[in-house]
């Protein structure tokens, strides 16, 4: 496990799969943090109530597993139950208020923390003493990897990270994403053969991809150019909602849009690119819930050369 170990008894000690990577750190050595209690509402936006001390906030991504965002947040929960810590408030997606509570909260920027609008849960907790401790939890996944934020506001500092295996590896049920998935995407292209173009967005329904830039299309850009010899399909997905006539359509659509962004803004020759796009007829996840759906909606690269 990877042990986020206090110095002394008021601070938690959170477990991560022994995978996670520390990507962002800061901490206020007396700072404020707005700690959410409550939902987004329309014209008060979200309830929280300001805590002054120690603020640390890091942001962890974990590859490699097929763990979901609740069963991760899950197994969280429990570990601040076990310490002592009283839930004060949890949430999921559009139960939080969606784009609103995204946006409304405090969140470690992408690529250190990536926000799925439709697959997310969030908690606070509180733990009482001479001391008093506030912890908040932020999970979400992409298709390859998972995120988490934890923000703790208390007087102690946190000792440094220790590394000891966690024994979890299971695949999510009611998903046919494998146990193990590179969330790298060198070994994806070379392992795998496919990376999920995870932190994409588009507008529902639309096939134009949106403004701004994109980790996934930089970090695939850089691995076609290092690797002239490489060709790679862009295959567009959509969930089981609509005719498959449409979802195919749309799709295509979609991952020419990609293409067309990488071809234009991060200079990958057209040779090494195509596009292609299959509908709902290779899901990731059940269509039946709306979470599963928000992961089947995806463009995925695909290495097709064979030298």
């Amino acid at each position: 496990m990877l042990a986020l170990a206090p110095l002394a008894g008021h601070a938690a000690v959170i477990s991560l799969p022994s995978d996670a990577e520390l990507r962002a750190e800061t901490v206020e050595a007396a700072g404020t943090y707005p700690l959410p209690t409550g939902p987004w509402q329309d014209g008060s936006g979200v309830a929280a109530e300001a805590i002054s001390g120690k603020v640390t906030r890091q942001a962890w991504r974990i590859g490699g597993t097929g763990l979901s965002s609740y069963q991760i947040l899950l197994n969280l929960r429990e570990q601040l139950i076990d310490q002592g810590y009283a839930i004060r408030f949890e949430c999921e997606a559009q139960a939080c208020g969606g784009f609103d509570f995204r946006y409304g909260t405090e969140v470690v920027g992408e690529p250190d923390m990536h926000v799925n609008l439709g697959d997310f849960h969030f908690l606070s907790a509180s733990k009482a003493g001479n001391a008093p401790d506030h912890v908040s939890l932020l999970v979400s996944r992409s298709a390859s990897a998972a995120f988490v934020q934890l923000v703790q506001v208390g007087e102690l500092e946190a000792a440094p990270v220790d590394v000891e295996p966690m024994t979890s590896t299971k695949a999510e049920p009611g998903t046919a994403l494998p146990a193990e998935i590179e969330a790298d995407i060198g070994p994806a292209m070379e392992q795998v053969g496919r990376f999920v173009l995870a932190d994409l967005v588009f507008a529902t329904g639309s096939s134009e991809l949106g403004p701004g830039q994109f980790t996934s299309l930089s970090e695939l850009a850089s691995y076609l150019i290092d690797h002239p010899a490489r060709r790679v399909a862009l295959v567009g997905h959509t969930d089981a909602e609509g005719s498959l006539a449409g979802n195919i359509s749309l799709s295509k659509r979609r991952a020419a849009s990609v293409m067309d962004r990488l071809i234009g803004e991060y200079g990958v020759p057209a040779a090494q690119l195509e596009a292609e796009g299959i509908g709902y007829l290779a899901p990731i996840a059940s269509n039946q819930t709306d979470e599963g759906r928000t992961r089947n909606r995806r463009v995925e690269a695909i290495l097709i050369s064979t030298e």
